[in-house]
């Protein structure tokens, strides 16, 4: 009897006995999620944050699962090319994993999917290299937010602070961040302190695909690009999968 492509073993050389039962535990557990759930979307996470991820998994884990991973290790689980696809077509949805991305497998039907994630934005801290959104400029005088014992902190970050009658006040003007800039590890560290949360979690859905076809919701090659370039602005985060 012939062999499914799905049962095929895939080869990962160049890793340590851990990272290779790892990555092939990875392609395995792709492949099944393919035999179990009606729709897989790839997409992308500017401003990668772990605590809004766990968020979404905890809302979507009675019929959905999500996958973060290397791209090339997840793109063996589906298949590079027609070839080596285990469903009709998958392999069109390996050309969109790229950059900072992920995989949804779901038994939620594709018009569910996008309208939730059209309407899903949290904000987080920035992180150094993000691209400020907004200038923020600090007045001269006394900052109350800051206790007393962070002062000294304050000076080493680049603020022009000092103690008087035991506030924390700045001495002159100061501008933190300009917009459109990247930020600094000095200055993504003074808007955290500020509570400034200007990062914007968003999930941009790239494709989608079921057994009735494969979708793309990125008509404009040259825009992937720009998506998969602006998810690697942000600092990494590493995102295991559960």
């Amino acid at each position: 009897m012939p062999k499914s492509k799905r049962d095929k073993k895939v080869s990962l050389t160049k890793t340590t006995k851990k990272g290779l039962q790892s990555k092939q535990q990875l392609v395995e557990d792709i492949k099944d999620c393919l035999g179990k759930y009606k729709n897989v979307f790839v997409f992308t996470t500017p401003n990668m944050r772990n605590t809004q991820l766990k968020s979404l998994r905890a809302d979507w884990k009675n019929d959905s699962r999500f996958f973060f991973g290397k791209n090339k290790v997840m793109t063996l689980g589906l298949g590079r090319k027609k070839s080596e696809e285990v469903e009709k077509d998958i392999h069109l949805v390996s050309k969109f994993v790229k950059g900072q991305c992920g995989l949804l497998f779901t038994n939620k039907s594709q018009e569910e999917v996008v309208e939730y994630f059209s309407n899903f934005v949290a904000y987080d801290h920035p992180r150094s290299g993000f691209i400020a959104t907004k200038t923020v400029t600090l007045l001269e005088g006394p900052l109350p937010e800051f206790p007393h014992s962070i002062e000294p902190q304050l000076r080493q970050l680049g603020l022009p602070t000092s103690l008087q009658r035991g506030v924390v006040t700045l001495t002159q003007e100061h501008s933190v961040c300009k917009e459109g800039k990247p930020l600094t590890p000095e200055q993504a560290r003074i808007l955290k302190l500020l509570d400034n949360k200007m990062a914007e979690f968003k999930v941009i859905l790239l494709c989608s695909w079921s057994k009735d076809g494969f979708v793309s919701y990125v008509k404009d090659k040259n825009k992937l690009k720009k998506i998969a370039n602006a998810s690697n602005n942000d600092e990494d985060e590493s995102m295991d999968e559960d």
